[in-house]
């Protein structure tokens, strides 16, 4: 597929996929009619990166949908001076989205294979306000820092609190929870001090981050 295949069907993408699924922040749809989504997909589904399927990655991994790339994006509200928080680098598709739109990305992975490729790509397009973190962040992150957005690419059974403690006054996450068939895209804003809101935004069902699990029942 040539570059002007790919420049069409970026914009068939916004128009069909994305805008018909109630995106419509203008600084989400520019951004992604000018964004390569090609060169963060692996080469035997390069000529699919704008179809609307979750694309596999190795580990049992898998790309979101572009539509929920983009409801992840517009639920994060990012602004130019952002510090951003992403877990789950997968391959780097929705880091570089972060870093082309946020100041600085911290994004956390526990699959070496994932950072490795990820870094390549996001050196080739000239994004150097990320940094890269080997970890399981499975049962949280960010003790000692606060963030104005966070977004968690992977499912998790239940929100754990120390995500929520990790935004700044004002910030915003975007998380999928849930388990199996029964999951929901949510965005929670921190508004005051232990003040937060929370709205269900879709249904939808993603692949669980690595080492997610549901809490322990107390027993009595």
């Amino acid at each position: 597929m040539t570059e002007m295949n790919f420049k069409e069907a970026r914009h068939n993408m916004v128009e069909q996929q994305i805008r018909t699924w109630t995106v419509l922040d203008p600084t989400v749809l520019e951004t992604l009619e000018t964004f390569s989504r090609e060169d963060y997909v692996p080469e035997k589904y390069r000529r699919m990166a704008y179809v609307d399927i979750a694309i596999p990655l190795d580990h049992d991994q898998e790309m979101f949908h572009p539509k929920i790339e983009a409801h992840a994006l517009q639920a994060l509200e990012i602004s130019p001076s952002d510090k951003i928080l992403e877990i789950g680098t997968g391959s780097g598709c929705i880091t570089a989205l972060l870093a082309s739109l946020g100041n600085h990305v911290d994004s956390v992975d526990i699959i070496p294979d994932f950072q490795q490729s990820a870094q390549i790509k996001l050196q080739e397009h000239g994004l150097n306000n990320v940094k890269l973190i080997s970890g399981d962040a499975s049962k949280g992150w960010g003790n000692d820092e606060e963030y104005d957005a966070i977004v968690i690419t992977g499912s998790l059974p239940e929100l754990p609190e120390q995500f929520k403690r990790a935004l700044k006054v004002g910030g915003r996450l975007f998380a999928i929870i849930g388990e199996n068939s029964t999951m929901q895209a949510i965005q929670i804003k921190r508004t005051f001090g232990d003040q937060w809101e929370q709205k269900s935004l879709f249904e939808t069902e993603v692949p669980p981050l690595t080492n997610a699990e549901k809490p322990a029942s107390f027993i009595f």
